[in-house]
């Protein structure tokens, strides 16, 4: 039964990960801490290991429909796993309800971006009909969200496609493909440090890697058609949630007497 209800959760992770381009992993991580009481250590290789999937599954499906921008893809990705490289290696010294009180300000900030920033209402069909411009936000905010994959899990997507679209001025649909392409590599440069240390676990990885290969295949089909904004207000109104769920287990962790 639990199999079954990992691959529903990798499906769940899987779809929207590639809807709005963010691999996934700031669904899973929670989900697995919080639903499954899997231990940090392990719920974070995991999903990073899920977001090497998604981008598998759906970033063909982008660079055909040519949302994919691949020459700031390949810019952004060299800053991205620099940041990944030292996130990983960070990771072995921070205490697990560090992370997830990390991780909740982190939700925490998604979610609220993702309510008050206006999405561009009007959407090129390729991209060829815009120019990105601000390289040098977009290399050190790549840089950071490297780390923070590396850390939390969730492959930096949440960061780099408000960075790709807000601060570059690229079209949010094209940020997202380009950020679902992205994150594969990022997650890849990130999981590499865990499995070193044996924290990997495979049994775990397996059904939500199926479940997330399926859930990212629909997804990405989809993605062009659904109203962004639409899924960006359920999306935020989830993430609420999960942020206050992750502040209050990591609270518990660094702070047990005032949960007593």
């Amino acid at each position: 039964m639990t199999v079954f209800l990992l691959m529903a959760a990798g499906v769940m992770a899987g779809g929207l990960g590639a809807l709005l381009g963010i691999g996934g992993g700031i669904v899973l991580v929670p989900l697995l801490a919080l639903g499954f009481d899997i231990p940090l250590e392990q719920a974070v290789p995991a999903s990073l290991m899920c977001v090497v999937a998604n981008s598998c599954a759906a970033a063909a499906s982008y660079v055909e429909n040519k949302l994919s921008d691949l020459r700031l893809g390949l810019t952004l990705e060299l800053a991205t796993v620099m940041g990944a490289i030292v996130g990983g290696l960070v990771a072995a010294f921070v205490a697990e309800a560090m992370v997830a009180v990390v991780f909740g300000l982190f939700t925490l900030f998604v979610s609220l971006q993702m309510l008050l920033l206006r999405t561009p209402v009007q959407e090129p069909v390729s991209t060829t009909e815009y120019v990105p411009v601000n390289y040098p936000l977009g290399i050190s905010g790549s840089f950071v969200a490297g780390g923070l994959s590396a850390l939390l899990g969730v492959g930096g997507g949440p960061l780099k496609v408000p960075l790709m679209s807000y601060g570059m001025r690229v079209p949010f649909k094209v940020a997202s493909a380009t950020s679902n392409l992205m994150v594969g590599v990022t997650g890849a440069a990130s999981v590499a440090a865990y499995a070193w240390r044996g924290h990997l676990n495979l049994g775990l990885v397996a059904p939500l890697v199926v479940g997330v290969l399926a859930g990212a295949s629909v997804g990405s089909r989809f993605m062009p058609k659904v109203p962004t904004a639409v899924l960006k207000k359920l999306f935020a109104a989830v993430l609420l949630l999960v942020a206050g769920q992750m502040l209050w287990k990591g609270g518990e962790g660094l702070w047990p007497s005032l949960w007593k």
